[in-house]
C-alpha cells in the first residue's frame, strides 16, 4: 500500500466476511450495476502452492502407521507425550510445550474481522495494510527492513506517517498474541494480511511460519522507503524495484486497492476506489480503465473523483499506472482476467511477506 493512503476497510453493501463455522460460505459483492455471488471455502493458511488442478494425489505413506500418527496427536494436543517401553507399558511421561497450531490462530483472526461500528463494517482492509507496510521496507541492496523484525513495535516506525491508522490493526490484533503467546508478531501481521485476502474472496496466498522479532529499535529500517501516493511512476518503480519486484509485480500488488479506502485524518486523501471496498475482486483495474477520472476540486491533496458518480477516487499513483505503457498492459490484463490476477497477486505477496527472511528448512 501506498505510504500516504489508508486502507482501512469497511462494510459497505458488498461484504460478508464468514463466521469460522461457516465453510463453505457465500459473498454477495454488489456494485452500483451488477451483483456477484460466489461460494468460497477457504478457511485455512497454505504453506506450499496450491496443486494444479487435477493434480492432487491421495497420500499414500500413512500404511500401517496412521493408528500411531494419531495417538501421538492426541497426545500432543494434550501437552504431553507418552513413551512406552517394549512391553508396550508406559515408561515415563514428559510434558512438553504444545505445538502451535497456526490453523487455530489463522481462524481466530477470521472470526475478529467484522466489525458493524468500524469504518465499512470489517478491520480486514487495515490488516492488509500492516502485513504491507510491515514488508514494504525491505531493501534488497541494503539487506534490511521487511516483515522480519515486525519492527513497527518501536516509536520509530509506529509513529511514522506513512503508518498513520495502523496502531488499530497493531491493537486489534493484541488479545491474539496473547492467546498464542508463541507466534512472534512478525509472523502474526503476515498472517493476519493473509487471512484478511483470503476472507474477503481473494486468492489462496501461501504462508509459512518463522519469522523473528527483533529486540531493540536499532534494527528499524530508515523512514522514506513506502511507496508514496502522491508521486508518479518514477516514483512507484524505484520503491517497488528496491524491493525485488518488476512491473507485472507492481500493479498486482497495488491491486489491493480494491479494498478499503482512505481518510483525511490518517493519509489526507479520502473515499475507496471500489464500491465494494470489502470485497476482493479486480474492480480496482476496472475502474481504472473504465471509468474516466478528473482531478478533484477540494482542499486535500491532489486526488481524482470517477466523473459519472463523483463518489470513487484514485491516487496519483493510481492513475501512473494508466498513464505509463509498461504498467497500463497489465492493468488491461488484469481487468479483463480476475483469475490471472488472482494468480499474480498471490505469487507477488507471497514475495512482498517473505523478502528477507530465512527460514528454517522444516518451516511450516
Amino acid at each position: 500500500m501506498f505510504s500516504r493512503l489508508v486502507v482501512t476497510v469497511g462494510r459497505c453493501s458488498t461484504r460478508s466476511i464468514a463466521h469460522p463455522s461457516a465453510t463453505p460460505f457465500a459473498r454477495i459483492a454488489s456494485s452500483q450495476s451488477s451483483v456477484v455471488a460466489r461460494v468460497y471455502a477457504r478457511r485455512s493458511f497454505a504453506s506450499v502452492e496450491p496443486p494444479a488442478e487435477g493434480d492432487k494425489k491421495s497420500d499414500q505413506k500413512s500404511g500401517g502407521n496412521s493408528f500411531l500418527y494419531g495417538a501421538i496427536a492426541i497426545a500432543a494436543a494434550a501437552g504431553a507425550y507418552y513413551v512406552y517401553s517394549g512391553d508396550n507399558k508406559p515408561a515415563s511421561l514428559a510434558i512438553v510445550k504444545k505445538p502451535l497450531e497456526y490453523q487455530l490462530v489463522y481462524n481466530k483472526i477470521a472470526s475478529i474481522l467484522e466489525n458493524n461500528d468500524y469504518d465499512d463494517g470489517s478491520y480486514a482492509p487495515v490488516l492488509i495494510r500492516l502485513a504491507w507496510h510491515a514488508s514494504g521496507t525491505y531493501d534488497k541492496n541494503a539487506g534490511n527492513g521487511g516483515s522480519n523484525g515486525s519492527t513497527m513495535r518501536f516509536g520509530p516506525e509506529a509513529s511514522d506517517g506513512a503508518n498513520a491508522g495502523l496502531q488499530v490493526a497493531r491493537d486489534l490484533l493484541e488479545p491474539i498474541k496473547k492467546e498464542f503467546p508463541d507466534i512472534s508478531y512478525a509472523d502474526l501481521w503476515t498472517l493476519a494480511g493473509v487471512v484478511a485476502i483470503q476472507e474477503m474472496g481473494g486468492p489462496t496466498i501461501p504462508w509459512r511460519a518463522g519469522r523473528t522479532d527483533a529486540v531493540s529499535v536499532a534494527s528499524v529500517p530508515p523512514q522514506g522507503r513506502l511507496p508514496d501516493a502522491s508521486k508518479d511512476q518514477s516514483h512507484v518503480r524505484q520503491v517497488f524495484n528496491r524491493m525485488g519486484f518488476n512491473d507485472q509485480e507492481m500493479v498486482a500488488l497495488i491491486g489491493a486497492h480494491a479494498v478499503g479506502r482512505c481518510h483525511t485524518d490518517r493519509s489526507g486523501f479520502e473515499g475507496p476506489w471500489t464500491f465494494s471496498p470489502t470485497s476482493f475482486t479486480n474492480d480496482y483495474y476496472k475502474k481504472l480503465v473504465d471509468e474516466k477520472w478528473v482531478e478533484r476540486k477540494w482542499n486535500g491533496p491532489k486526488q481524482f473523483a470517477d466523473k459519472a458518480t463523483g463518489n470513487l477516487m484514485m491516487l496519483p499513483a493510481d492513475i501512473a499506472l494508466i498513464k505509463d505503457r509498461g504498467f497500463k498492459k497489465y492493468v488491461d490484463i488484469y481487468a479483463k482476467d480476475e483469475k490471472k490476477f488472482f494468480e499474480d497477486f498471490a505469487s507477488a505477496f507471497s514475495k512482498l511477506i517473505e523478502n528477507g527472511v530465512t527460514f528454517k528448512e522444516d518451516a511450516v
